[in-house]
């Protein structure tokens, strides 16, 4: 089932999905609340994102909007395959008149103080700044593709929340809210890369980029004193050096044995973080000893 801009989906059914999140930016240093909102509070929210989102795209009123009740981490949400929005979509269309395939507002948020277990979000990325809930906007593709490119070209800019929207979910999760605002997940991916730009990640995020969005397409990250990556086939390799190798691809001239130390544990410390953000992003790294005169031939 295809989903907004080049997002890759197979058209089996006639049906495509529009794929993206309410956000919350948290005051720094601000409590957190509750994750997840009661039922009933969680269907009146849904039905103000369902507004907003139609003043934003007045053909998104043809579509159903299913809303998760219950906030992320951008990486819960930034994973092959888009997980939390297939599951979010699945259990809309499992829901009583989920079949009938009209423009309806379905909110999934918590019974008896519990979630559905596959939008449970994950304790350890709990604290972070910015604070998503996924939605799936759902109808016939022919519906879909102009609300699609609406979205896509007026969220980031002008995707602001009603007040009585940021209101809610504000008061509802218990969280200080410095800004509320619509994204598409292309939106959070251009966010999130310039984000990693600015935390020193920028080389990383071709290959999670082509993970997300093109998984069969290959992407190299080689150059130096990073390390070596490669990405193809929905697989991701990583290059691991032995001293003497790591010093014959980056630092051949050095000969002060204090200096190669430093320099051969910072570079393995720099492949542990490229690591951890690569499994936070649900994609799975397989590590190669890769010492030959050729590293890049061993990936």
């Amino acid at each position: 089932m295809p989903v907004s801009a080049s997002v890759p989906g197979p058209d089996s059914d006639g049906r495509s999905r529009i794929l993206g999140a309410f956000a919350l930016e948290r005051v720094p240093g601000s409590a957190i609340g509750a994750e997840a909102l009661p039922q009933a509070q969680a269907g009146a929210l849904a039905a103000l994102v369902a507004r907003d989102l139609t003043r934003h795209a007045s053909d998104a009123a043809r579509l159903q909007c299913a809303l998760a009740a219950a906030h992320y981490d951008p990486v819960e949400l930034l994973r092959p395959g888009f997980p939390l929005h297939a599951q979010l979509g699945d259990l809309a269309a499992s829901a009583p008149g989920g079949a009938a395939g009209g423009a309806r507002v379905v909110a999934f948020g918590s019974h008896a103080g519990a979630l559905p277990p596959p939008l449970v979000p994950a304790a350890e990325y709990r604290d972070g700044p910015l604070r998503l809930m996924p939605f799936v906007l759902e109808g016939a593709t022919a519906d879909i593709h102009g609300t699609a490119a609406l979205l896509e070209s007026v969220l980031m800019e002008h995707g602001m929340a009603a007040a009585d929207t940021a209101l809610l979910a504000q008061d509802g999760f218990g969280l200080q809210v410095e800004h509320a605002r619509y994204l598409t997940v292309l939106d959070l991916c251009a966010m999130t890369a310039l984000q990693y730009e600015h935390a020193g990640l920028g080389p990383l995020w071709p290959v999670i980029e082509a993970a997300l969005l093109a998984p069969g397409r290959e992407a190299w990250v080689d150059a130096a004193p990073e390390p070596l990556l490669h990405h193809a086939e929905g697989e991701t390799r990583l290059a691991l050096f032995s001293p003497a190798g790591w010093r014959a691809r980056h630092a051949p001239t050095e000969d002060d044995p204090a200096r190669l130390r430093r320099g051969f544990q910072h570079f393995e410390a720099r492949q542990r973080q490229w690591t951890s953000v690569l499994m936070a992003h649900g994609i799975a790294v397989t590590c190669v000893q890769a010492d030959a005169a050729d590293p890049r031939a061993a990936l």
